[in-house]
């Protein structure tokens, strides 16, 4: 995966995103403001949504291991 640069916000919304799925609360609309976020940032910037999604997630989710 190409670095990535991942604003502050993005990973905001992702982290806030991952605290509700892991308490099994995830509602439709954090899940929706995650995604219109990935779509409106990657768009502006000329990368790949789902590139973008998976190198935030990587960050949020597992920030001690090395991107692949």
């Amino acid at each position: 995966m190409a670095d990535i640069d991942i604003p502050a916000h993005l990973i905001k919304l992702e982290s806030a995103a991952w605290a509700e799925q892991q308490q099994g609360a995830l509602t439709f609309a954090a899940a929706d403001a995650v995604q219109a976020a990935y779509r409106e940032h990657a768009a502006a910037a000329g990368i790949s949504r789902l590139e973008l999604e998976m190198a935030v997630k990587q960050a949020v989710r597992h920030p001690e291991e090395p991107a692949a």
